[in-house]
């Protein structure tokens, strides 16, 4: 199937140099995702492995117990990928207010992680749709404190940011004008909230993290927000009824194709 472009290019200029900032175009991708041949066995086994894995929330004894080690594990993988050194047993020492045997910074950001994601499943579970809004409160929760404390958390960016390279000229990839994140974050809402598509969640959740990830709408933290952004919209859909899903050991250890 030949596809159309995902989006444009837009010239402006960033510290008196002009750059290329990508504009995404807005999902669901158009034409429409071909879904048959070899991606259909693919995504069957997906969607049966979760079910399995959905199942462990009611066979294990303690689910809470497993839950807490489970997702501060993830906390540290999350956090691993953005350059923190913090291990789990480090995690735990600071959370029992005992010294960490990391830097201290490192354990404030992994801690910030699970702050974020106890957060969004809670007000997931307290009625608020899955938003700009809640997307914002998670971010806010993830740099509370330590790094990332002053770069406006649960704010939208208003200033350009890129990926790669030492300034916007030199990036390796440039994300949306700061001036075009506001209505490219409503969009993404819109195809969060859009039951017409008929997209199964699983590559509902890929579309929204990459979409996520390539809007880049905060100064610090988006890679960890997108991550967390998956297993928020399959506990929303009740495809996990516990947040078992984690895939930043998989990001970790294929980073560069990632």
């Amino acid at each position: 199937m030949k596809r159309s472009a995902t989006g444009a290019y837009e010239v402006t200029a960033v510290g008196g140099e002009t750059v290329r900032a990508f504009i995404p175009r807005p999902l669901p991708p158009q034409p429409a995702l071909d879904l048959s041949g070899q991606v259909q066995p693919l995504l069957e086994r997906a969607l049966l492995a979760l079910g399995r894995l959905d199942s462990v929330s009611i066979l294990l004894p303690d689910t809470d117990l497993f839950l807490y080690s489970y997702v501060r594990k993830e906390a540290v993988l999350s956090s691993q990928i953005e350059g923190t050194q913090s291990s789990l047993c480090d995690l735990l020492l600071f959370e029992m207010e005992q010294a960490p045997g990391a830097p201290l910074d490192d354990v404030v950001e992994v801690s910030g992680y699970v702050r974020a994601l106890e957060h969004g499943l809670a007000r997931l579970r307290a009625g608020l749709p899955l938003s700009s809004r809640l997307i914002r409160e998670v971010h806010a929760k993830l740099l509370a404190r330590g790094r990332g404390s002053d770069k406006d958390p649960g704010e939208f960016r208003r200033s350009q940011n890129w990926i790669g390279g030492t300034r916007p000229g030199n990036a390796v990839f440039v994300p949306p004008p700061h001036i075009a994140v506001a209505g490219c974050i409503s969009d993404l809402e819109r195809f969060l909230h859009d039951d017409r598509d008929d997209l199964p969640v699983l590559i509902k959740a890929a579309l929204a993290h990459l979409q996520f990830e390539t809007i880049h709408p905060f100064l610090d933290g988006n890679g960890r927000v997108g991550r967390l952004l998956i297993t928020l919209i399959l506990c929303n859909a009740h495809v996990l009824r516990e947040p078992l899903l984690y895939l930043s050991l998989y990001f970790k250890e294929n980073r560069a194709e990632y």
